[in-house]
């Protein structure tokens, strides 16, 4: 049986889902099984059950519980419903991506391709850029294919029937007709029907063979406000002959009424709900819950936990109407308060500052209130990081604020592990004019500068000495020749190193040509030992790059990046686990790939995608003060939640339009939309604040004092604030400069 369990608030959800998990299962040493969507949710989760179970007051235990997301959960009792197992599934992303690139690479003289090879240059000359996309495109169609089967499984069963369909009933554009041949080709390679073409089959496996799913007699899933119909195909033939269960955050108990028992439209274009809402804010931010709802089955049974009395504050009446679903009377206006402070700055570093007070504030006006009770998120966590460590936690400064101890959470690898970041830097200047900032900024790289001794004081006479010596861009006359100037040996490190070692040589006295060589002034005998290994980091890099310049295949690209970390960096051994997580992602990037051949572009681009930001459990919910991205902790409570960056060129984050992309042409209901998501965290945060919430953005420009407008979804929340106070001019505080 499928049943959702719904509340306004994540924390309502505690306390039935302590009551579900305290009957144990049949087999007692079978796992609980709850899926989250983000690891943050995970760990908030595990600590509010540990507070419960297996003891009558808040000293209980959270264990032999498994915590996978949604699309692990999916995925593997797929797997276990082809009799195939995970890790060798060809059609996983990991795999898929360089199987696609064989094909594509086979497939470029067709003319069903020709799309495709004048993108990715197939007929320019070797030296064109175009050469340089083909990992970047097979990772991009893998990713479309991917989403194409979670949402639109119907689109590839026609696909592979020789129907050129888009899923929902219309025929695919012209323009488009590349993609289902080379999904085609794509699928006779791989010799195993894809995921889409399964469901059906493994659907109806799992409800006459329960047990080869391999799950409990129960499942959970935790906060989910989006399920691709894969998902929700699978939950439900699950739900046959066990119990699932859907813990749901949902805002309006009132606007779950209004719209319950509608039938769904298909196409995104047709639904008219929000036309039947009355709040503003439900309105324009919750269409990925309103979509959710319709697209439940009609069988699932529903539960709702109705919430406490919000109280009378400012944030209380707010989230009052969203939960009532009605529109702010003007009749009921309450006078302003400190639940709700919005706040104009002049740029993001301001921003941080007005933070810092207003939680400095908070603190002083309840001594109750923790730093684990206050959650601060962000658009661009990597943006707002520098800023934040610098506003707070600073020690021996003597700011109040400078006590107050923060965790940055969803770090990219890159920020979090500085060999990495190496690396990245190497490819950067592998076919680049390597200026001399570049070359001095990698220097100062923590674990090149502890590889070659450099200090802070050698730092600096490096860089007066590469000013003074003439070094402005490139290594050797050699790697000058793709500009053109591979005769031209003035202004390269290696002249400036050359003047530099003989400066050290000669005599102060008379300093004369020696050959085509001017010895550098101002070099002393004791610093030979710094020349010495400025020459080395030179002669170290150059070698490093000249080997990252053509093309290799995959796996001896990972080879020749970790001859590179070994060549140029060095960490102490409390960091030693940095060495061993660069190697495990290097390798684990190219794991799949074969003998596939790529250029340095590809590997830039490959490594790209290994580092960005992505959520995990670690920082999360530690006591400190927690700043997150908007993703990982975006329906968990908090006494105090804080929002940064809310600017209109930020938010809703950006996403790029791809005109390849068959679900955004013309999308159908629940799938997924970056704009609409974010919409929808911005609804999920001011819910989850039970006490004080607060909103920062870029209200003028630091540089000219001209005034910015919020972004759209923040000045439809100003408006719902300012039609709850009696006054709204106090509702929007600008800061000053």
């Amino acid at each position: 049986m499928l049943t959702a369990h719904r509340a306004e608030r994540a924390d309502l959800l505690i306390n039935p889902l302590v009551r579900l998990l305290a009957t144990p299962l049949p087999d007692v040493f079978s796992p609980e099984v709850v899926a989250v969507p983000a690891r943050g949710v995970e760990r908030w989760l595990t600590q509010q059950l540990s507070r419960s179970l297996g003891a009558h007051s808040a000293d209980g235990i959270a264990a032999n519980i498994l915590f996978p997301s949604p699309a692990q959960l999916v995925a593997d009792v797929l797997a276990a419903a082809f009799g195939v197992a995970p890790e060798d599934d060809p059609w996983t992303s990991d795999r898929l991506v360089w199987t696609l690139l064989e094909v594509i690479d086979d497939s470029l003289p067709e003319p069903w391709c020709a799309v495709l090879a004048d993108y990715l240059g197939a007929n320019d000359d070797g030296d064109s850029h175009r050469r340089g996309r083909r990992y970047s495109t097979a990772a991009t169609v893998a990713g479309l294919f991917t989403s194409y089967g979670d949402n639109r499984p119907a689109m590839l069963s026609d696909w592979a029937a020789g129907v050129d369909s888009d899923g929902a009933g219309q025929p695919l554009q012209d323009d488009l007709a590349w993609q289902p041949a080379l999904w085609r080709v794509l699928r006779d390679r791989i010799s195993l029907p894809s995921p889409a073409e399964r469901l059906t089959d493994a659907c109806t496996r799992l409800i006459d063979e329960p047990g080869i799913a391999g799950l409990p007699d129960r499942i959970s899933l935790f906060g989910p406000t989006r399920l691709p119909r894969t998902h929700l195909a699978v939950l439900e033939a699950l739900a046959a002959r066990r119990d699932v269960h859907l813990w749901l955050t949902h805002p309006s108990p009132a606007m779950w009424n209004k719209l319950s028992g509608r039938t769904p439209t298909t196409r995104r274009a047709d639904d008219d709900t929000a036309l039947l809402v009355s709040n503003p804010l439900l309105m324009s931010l919750s269409r990925d819950v309103r979509e959710l709802q319709q697209r439940l089955p009609a069988t699932a049974e529903t539960i709702h936990y109705a919430a406490r009395d919000p109280g009378g504050t400012v944030l209380a009446k707010l989230q009052n109407d969203i939960r009532n679903e009605c529109r702010p009377g003007p009749d009921e206006r309450i006078p302003a308060d400190d639940s709700v402070s919005i706040h104009a700055c002049y740029g993001p570093a301001r921003q941080v500052e007005v933070l810092r007070e207003s939680i400095l504030h908070l603190l002083e006006n309840d001594h109750t209130l923790e730093p684990r009770d206050i959650i601060v998120m962000c658009p661009d966590i990597e943006m707002f990081a520098p800023l934040v460590s610098a506003a707070f936690g600073q020690h021996g400064a003597k700011h109040p604020g400078h006590r107050l101890r923060v965790r940055l959470a969803d770090r990219s690898l890159g920020r979090t592990n500085p060999l990495l970041d190496t690396v990245a830097g190497l490819l950067r200047l592998a076919d680049g004019r390597v200026t001399a900032s570049e070359v001095l900024d990698l220097a100062a790289k923590a674990p090149v500068a502890r590889q070659f001794r450099f200090s802070s004081e050698n730092l600096e006479t490096l860089r007066r000495w590469a000013a003074a010596a003439g070094a402005r861009w490139g290594l050797f006359e050699a790697q000058r020749q793709q500009f053109g100037m591979a005769t031209v040996r003035q202004n390269t490190f290696s002249t400036a190193r050359d003047r530099i070692l003989l400066g050290v040589t000669s005599d102060e006295s008379d300093l004369a040509w020696l050959g085509v060589i001017l010895p550098l002034d101002d070099v002393d005998s004791t610093d030979a030992d710094v020349a010495g290994r400025f020459a080395e980091y030179i002669d170290r890099l150059g070698s490093t790059l000249a080997r990252l310049a053509g093309p290799h295949p995959a796996e001896e690209w990972t080879t020749l990046l970790e001859q590179a970390l070994d060549r140029l960096t060095d960490v102490p051994s409390p960091d030693a686990w940095q060495r061993a997580q660069a190697s495990r992602e290097l390798a684990g990037a190219t794991r799949h790939a074969r003998n596939v051949s790529l250029r340095l572009a590809d590997v830039r681009a490959l490594l790209a995608s290994l580092l960005e930001p992505r959520p995990t459990r670690a920082n999360f919910r530690t006591g400190e003060i927690t700043v997150a991205s908007l993703v990982p902790m975006r329906s968990v409570p908090h006494r105090a939640v804080a929002l940064l960056g809310l600017d209109d060129d930020a938010f809703p984050r950006a996403a790029s339009a791809s005109g390849d992309n068959i679900l955004a042409r013309d999308p159908c209901l629940g799938e997924r939309d970056p704009r609409s998501e974010d919409r929808q965290l911005l609804l999920d945060a001011v819910m989850s604040a039970t006490e004080h919430l607060i909103v920062c953005f870029t209200g003028a420009d630091p540089v000219t004092g001209e005034r910015r407008p919020p972004a759209a979804p923040l000045a439809d929340l100003i408006d719902a604030v300012s039609a709850t106070v009696e006054d709204r001019h106090k509702v929007v505080t600008r800061q000053p400069l």
